[in-house]
Formats: C-alpha cells, structure tokens, sequence
C-alpha cells in the first residue's frame, strides 16, 4: 500500500517497522491472543505514539491499523478500536522517560513469564544469557497494569537498561530502532528458553564465570546495538513477506 496522503513520511515509515514487529512476535509464537503490547514514539513534537487496535491479532496488523495516542491514552487519529489501559500505562511511561525509546516491546511468553516467576530471576547458563544480562533489570509484579501511579516505580527500576522483566508478568525491551528492540527480545526470550529447558533436564547447572560475565558489556554493545540487529532485520523482512505479506498496507 502506498503511504496515505495525510501521513507524513516518517510516522509511516514507524507504523511499517511497528506492524512488521506485531507479526513476527506473532510468527515467534510469541503473542498472547491480543494481549501484551509493542509501541512505537510518532517522530515529532507532539508526544505522540503509536500502539495496536486492541481486538486485532498480532498478525493481522497493519501499517495503518495502528492507533495513534497521545501521552494521555487519547486517539489522535480517528480508529474503531480502543486502547488497552494496561499496555498504556506500560509504554506510555518508558516512552516519556527515555528519549532512546523509538520501540518497546512487551511480551507475555511461556518461557518468559516462567524465568519472571523464578527468585532469581535470568542465570547466566548459556552464551545467550550474557548480553541481556549487560543491561537487565527487574520490576516487582503490582498487580494488572492500571494504576498510574506505578509508572514512576517502573521508571526507576529501569534506569538505564535496556531490557527488564516484569517479576509474575513478562518481558520488556527498547531500543533505538526496531530491529534493535527486536534483537534484545530475541536474544532475552531465547535465553529464558535456553533456562528453562535446562531446569528441566535435571542435575546440575553450570554457571558462566562472573570473570566472563563482567566483560560482556563491550560485546554486547557491538553484538546487541551495532551490526547486528540490521544486518538481521532485513531477512526478518524477507521473511514476513514469504510467510505473512501485508504488514505495511
């Protein structure tokens, strides 16, 4: 589909990496029916992102199906769908607190909400532990996301990482683009994975050395935010337009 006439260049340009996301969390097998959320910050001054139609499934978004709302939860463009309350509560505050927020993305998978119910949250068991592990932090589980109130909470427990679990609740990331919210996902979802499955084959679970994990952060950078994530984002496109087309109608 062409870029609508009342839909300036780069907000069009976000809504297609923004659907692109919805339908292949949804082609990871990583979506909860149309619960959880992924977002994206309206280039601009207004303050303005974008979220998905609350009822639609991950892979039937759209480019133009997106809802655009303010920092209050408002539309700003005419939509028939509503905006869940939970996932604007959630994304609205990462978005008004870090200016490196164009994309977050807010998952509800098995494996993560498994390693978020677990005390200690994400071990270092595998080479795919150790780049969420650079820039991870937690947020203990105040109940459904409604309460204004916990944004601040939320916010703080953030800082300056990159990547979060909600404790009971699930995963989160941001990034810059989306192929780097993307990565940082993949990279945390296939570690509580990696976990998981190493819990369940039973005896005793090797640890990296804190020597090796103390010096990821260097690598993680050149791994997680540099090449990386755009040299896979591409193929994730060619992927989507094999498997599922349309996400930029």
């Amino acid at each position: 589909m062409a870029q609508p006439a009342h839909i300036g260049p780069e907000e069009w340009a976000a809504r297609c990496d923004l659907a692109a996301l919805y339908r292949l969390a949804a082609l990871h097998g990583w979506d909860d029916l149309i619960f959880t959320h992924i977002s994206a910050r309206v280039p601009g001054p207004e303050h303005h992102f974008l979220i998905n139609p609350y009822g639609m499934m991950f892979e039937e978004i759209t480019a133009s199906s997106l809802v655009k709302v303010d920092r209050a939860g408002e539309k700003v463009a005419p939509s028939d769908y509503d905006v869940n309350p939970a996932g604007f509560i959630i994304h609205s505050a990462v978005h008004e607190a870090r200016e490196d927020a164009k994309f977050v993305m807010h998952l509800h998978t098995v494996a993560g909400v498994a390693v978020s119910a677990q005390r200690e949250g994400l071990l270092p068991l595998s080479q795919h532990s150790l780049f969420p592990l650079a820039s991870l932090s937690y947020h203990d589980y105040e109940g459904v996301a409604l309460n204004p109130d916990e944004k601040a909470r939320l916010v703080a427990d953030l800082g300056r990482t990159s990547l979060m679990i909600l404790r009971n609740h699930g995963l989160l990331t941001l990034g810059h683009s989306a192929a780097d919210t993307f990565l940082k996902m993949f990279m945390l979802q296939r570690a509580c994975e990696i976990q998981i499955g190493a819990q369940a084959g039973g005896g005793e679970l090797i640890r990296i050395p804190a020597a090796i994990l103390a010096g990821i952060r260097a690598q993680s950078e050149k791994v997680m935010r540099g090449s990386g994530a755009e040299l896979a984002w591409p193929g994730l496109l060619r992927r989507l337009a094999r498997q599922n087309p349309g996400h930029d109608a």
